[in-house]
């Protein structure tokens, strides 16, 4: 299987991918980042549960999804009649989302708490939507459980969070490794770096895990050069663009502001990945040429979505900004057939 190169590509372009018939089902799939990077290492993708309608239109207006669950895991995992072919998967994917571990802000005030967050548009606890998760794999039973979530999570009193998620997919009969990866070194022009939850069955008696990704470095440049359908632009306010006057690029803003403000805010370097994209606009970096945030139509380069994505009336921004890129789940995919699928299935 070829790894999908940087450059414009297309959603027709998954129905020419050599197929390995294993199946994945996904949760907190959003607009399905995650999706079409199965789809890319040739997986099938049966569907998926998401809680929020805007997310869950975009991904049934992309995908097409055999089984399509509109509500959370929570209530998921106690459907009566879930269909056998959910239960026999070969990977149950997930990105519970993870807001409340990010690096930003005071995060433990938010621990145990109620909030209504985008994700649904509801008030929800979001720290304990991983173990909800890991009772959606108990209940299906798939031969791996992959789960992707913030660098925030092995961070400080996170930790003692992820201790309990080893311990809770050890009683539901996992065995668990846990990975940082850098999706610069995957195919993608962006330095996102993320924790993946990666968990055998133990009755399969799988050989411990060992994926290696270290792909050359990829210029943002060099990703976003051809783009000729831009999209939404959002301009920088004047206070910005004085700053970004005197900001060299691969800096933030902050150190060209007298009290350190603005350091959300950073100019891109041409020569290197971005940033990690977030999904709201100081988290959109600003061109280095140009003093505006880099368009709808370069982000797609940079978080590798299809030149064609349907994001229907939704800030294509936003939904980027939430999912995972699908070149670096392609990289993961492929890594797993590779190392516990390729023998039986050749």
């Amino acid at each position: 299987m070829n790894l999908k190169k940087t450059g414009a590509w297309y959603l027709n372009e998954l129905k020419d991918i050599k197929k390995n018939n294993l199946n994945v089902f996904s949760c907190f799939h959003c607009g399905g980042g995650s999706t079409m990077g199965y789809k890319l290492a040739g997986f099938n993708v049966l569907g998926g549960v998401e809680i929020d309608k805007e997310m869950m239109d975009i991904y049934r207006a992309n995908h097409n999804p055999k089984y399509s669950y509109m509500m959370g895991v929570q209530e998921f995992n106690k459907l009566e009649n879930i269909p056998e072919e959910l239960k026999n998967l070969d990977i149950l994917d997930g990105s519970p989302p993870c807001s409340t571990f990010s690096m930003a802000g005071k995060r433990e005030k938010k621990w145990g708490k109620e909030f209504k967050f985008r994700e649904g548009q509801k008030f929800q606890r979001l720290d304990d939507l991983f173990f909800h998760f890991v009772e959606t794999a108990k209940l299906l039973q798939p031969k791996i459980v992959v789960a992707e979530n913030v660098k925030g999570l092995i961070a400080g009193n996170a930790r003692g969070y992820v201790k309990e998620i080893f311990n809770d997919f050890r009683k539901a009969g996992y065995e668990t490794q846990l990975f940082l990866f850098n999706s610069a070194k995957m195919g993608t022009p962006q330095a996102r770096e993320r924790t993946f939850f990666i968990a055998k069955r133990k009755d399969l008696n799988l050989k411990t895990f060992k994926p290696v990704f270290n792909e050359k470095i990829i210029p943002c440049a060099l990703a976003i050069k051809d783009v000729v359908n831009h999209g939404k632009t959002n301009l920088l306010s004047p206070k910005v663009k004085e700053l970004w006057f005197k900001t060299k690029p691969g800096n933030s803003l902050s150190k060209a502001h007298r009290k350190g403000h603005y350091f959300n805010f950073s100019v891109a370097n041409p020569n290197n990945p971005t940033s990690t994209l977030t999904a709201s606009q100081p988290g959109i970096p600003i061109r280095w040429d140009i003093p505006r945030h880099f368009s709808a139509g370069e982000i797609k380069r940079i978080q590798t979505f299809p030149e064609d994505f349907n994001f229907l009336n939704t800030d294509p921004c936003y939904v980027m900004g939430m999912s995972v890129p699908p070149f670096m789940t392609q990289r993961v995919a492929l890594e797993i057939y590779n190392h516990w699928f390729k023998t039986e299935n050749n």
